[in-house]
């Protein structure tokens, strides 16, 4: 029996994670005088903004590489020298 070598694309995964992102945007655009506020605060409150940026870097991030697998765009592989 032949191995077949095609993926199954993400399309679950994108969606999740677009959501998520859309989710967190709305979140942190809408309540901008709480994030002002507590985000200069100043002692441990200064790791929020570092915290958020991780946050919204690694959601926003998992969307996008989702979606360009989706459409078909892929990172180009290299070749083996030899």
């Amino acid at each position: 029996m032949a191995e077949s070598k095609t993926k199954k694309k993400p399309v679950v995964n994108m969606i999740l994670f677009g959501i998520f992102s859309v989710v967190i945007y709305t979140l942190l655009l809408s309540n901008q005088d709480f994030i002002t506020n507590n985000f200069t605060r100043g002692g441990l409150y200064a790791l929020l903004p570092i915290a958020a940026a991780f946050l919204i870097s690694f959601v926003h991030g998992h969307f996008t590489g989702h979606f360009w697998t989706v459409v078909g765009i892929e990172a180009k592989k290299k070749r083996e020298v030899k």
